[in-house]
């Protein structure tokens, strides 16, 4: 995995390349919510254009991975990959709001999120139980990629689906919380000065 240069000191573009996969991503906090994302994984395509729509990211990701044995290495190195750039595209976090949070409803689905930019991972994660498949999508991931994310990001995360029955919707109410969640926490206060952590690092 590798940096490459951005002119944008909160854009960040991430290669990652194993056996299994090649991930690109490109990431701009500053952005205007414009997305590609091309995974191979029409599914996960559609979570990760929620995600960088709603939190007003400019996100760019092309993938390409095993996807004849399944979709999990493919899903699991872009979230890591995807990770690694919000990390990186946040720099030493000086001047950010840090915590962030929402409620989002979809239909029948309330989703509750909240992210500390902290420097530390930490998933809590809470869904009622769904069908196994969404299309060809295996939803057994779902809790995978935050994990992933989280790790590469080292950021706390929680997830609470508190309603919801329609696996679709489940999903998709998560990705657009975490978006909002993450769209309040990577914004820049003027009123913080410095890094906002009375240790004075995150």
């Amino acid at each position: 995995m590798r940096r490459g240069p951005m002119t944008n000191p909160r854009s960040a573009s991430v290669k990652r390349t194993t056996k299994e996969s090649d991930v690109s991503v490109q990431l701009n906090l500053d952005g205007s919510g414009l997305i590609d994302i091309q995974t191979g994984v029409p599914f996960f395509d559609h979570m990760l254009s929620q995600l960088g729509k709603h939190a007003g990211f400019d996100l760019a990701v092309k993938t390409v991975g095993d996807v004849d044995v399944d979709s999990h290495h493919t899903v699991e190195d872009t979230a890591l990959a995807f990770g690694q750039a919000l990390r990186e595209a946040l720099g030493d976090k000086a001047g950010i709001c840090r915590f962030g949070d929402a409620m989002v409803p979809l239909d029948e689905v309330l989703v509750q999120a909240a992210v500390d930019l902290s420097g530390r991972p930490y998933l809590v994660h809470r869904q009622p139980e769904i069908v196994e498949l969404i299309g060809t999508f295996d939803t057994t991931l779902g809790r995978h990629i935050w994990e992933s994310i989280v790790a590469e990001a080292r950021i706390a995360l929680h997830i609470r689906v508190l309603e919801g029955r329609n696996a679709h919707h489940v999903f998709e109410a998560q990705f657009k919380a975490v978006a909002r969640a993450l769209r309040e926490a990577v914004a820049l206060d003027s009123r913080v000065t410095g890094i906002p952590s009375t240790k004075g690092t995150l």
